[in-house]
């Protein structure tokens, strides 16, 4: 047989395979959906200690298995949900013969978009929690009211939280959404299907690596400093901010005349300073964007300042910024 042929068959099982799991996650989002699901997720710091309470160690109910990741009996939740979780290879058995969700579900700004299930240790986890809520408010604060068939570009897009928000309140916008986990993508694609968007996925280690150009481009960045360097949150150098102060300079080189870029990170404040806020003054060029920058919580992930990378930080900030290029 010809080996062309033969990858070529693979190849095509393959991407059956993959839709047919993005339909079946559809299926459970829109019957959560259905049924009025929300959940606000929390930081993992919150999550663990409400789930070490001793009346959360088994689920009670739909919004302790897709939202607080608890192990249940499958007589918990409806037998309608346990199977469509089923078909999307969506649980996992426990040795004690309880199940788990791989996935978790959460509500931002009234969708749902589905992510990892806690506790988010892998490599490839896919996270969204508090700054997934201070990042959409943020873009809709600033974006204003692009033009009709607008494209968008969420760069670091994780579950999809900050393209999908944007594309919501724009007017027939085509949302590329870009990350370097295909698993992201594969979610994030999800959730903008559910979104009923016009988008496409691109795998990009760099904003630099998205070809086109944009006329908004959201950017939610890893910023920690991960001992583990961990993908979704590691953000490298400049105790952290190295991707934020990288995916900036490129982003910006994307634009359309009169386009914008909205970026969401976190910052660490080293003796008062903020080391991004430094970057930025240095190498942002005011000749030819504009653009501002705000704190928006001055005190995040405290949990993190009794880690050894962080010996020299007093605090992290949650910050945000905004950048036009100009139209002449």
């Amino acid at each position: 047989m010809n080996l062309t042929f033969v990858n070529e068959a693979v190849a095509e099982r393959e991407h059956e395979a993959a839709d047919h799991g993005r339909e079946r996650l559809l299926a459970v989002l829109r019957w959560l959906d259905a049924q009025g699901y929300r959940f606000v997720t929390a930081t993992p710091g919150t999550h663990a200690r409400v789930v070490k309470r001793a009346d959360r160690q088994e689920a009670r109910n739909v919004r302790d298995v897709m939202g607080w990741s608890l192990p249940f009996q499958p007589e918990v939740i409806p037998a309608e949900l346990f199977e469509l979780l089923r078909a999307a290879d969506a649980l996992e058995e426990q040795e004690d013969g309880r199940f788990k969700a791989r996935y978790r579900v959460s509500s931002v700004h009234d969708t749902l978009f589905v992510h990892s299930a806690y506790p988010t240790l892998a490599e490839d986890s896919v996270f969204l929690g508090p700054d997934s809520y201070r990042f959409a408010d943020l873009i809709l604060a600033k974006m204003g009211d692009p033009k009709p068939g607008a494209r968008i570009l969420d760069y670091a897009a994780g579950a999809g939280v900050g393209g999908i928000t944007a594309s919501r309140a724009a007017t027939r916008p085509y949302l590329t959404q870009a990350d370097v986990n295909p698993k992201a993508l594969r979610l994030a694609g999800v959730n903008a299907e559910f979104a009923g968007l016009d988008h496409q996925e691109v795998e990009a280690n760099s904003p630099a690596d998205v070809e086109g150009s944009f006329d908004l481009i959201v950017n939610h960045p890893p910023f920690m400093m991960d001992e583990a360097g961990r993908k979704y949150r590691d953000g490298g150098d400049l105790y952290g901010a190295k991707l934020s102060l990288d995916w900036t300079l490129e982003a910006v080189e994307l634009l359309n005349p009169g386009g914008m870029f909205v970026m969401h990170t976190g910052v660490s404040i080293v003796d008062g300073r903020d080391v991004l806020l430094e970057r930025l003054e240095t190498d942002l060029d005011r000749g030819r964007f504009d653009w501002g920058y705000h704190e928006l919580d001055p005190d995040i992930f405290s949990e993190d300042l009794d880690t050894a990378p962080y010996a020299e930080v007093e605090r992290i900030a949650a910050t945000g910024l905004w950048v036009t290029r100009r139209r002449t």
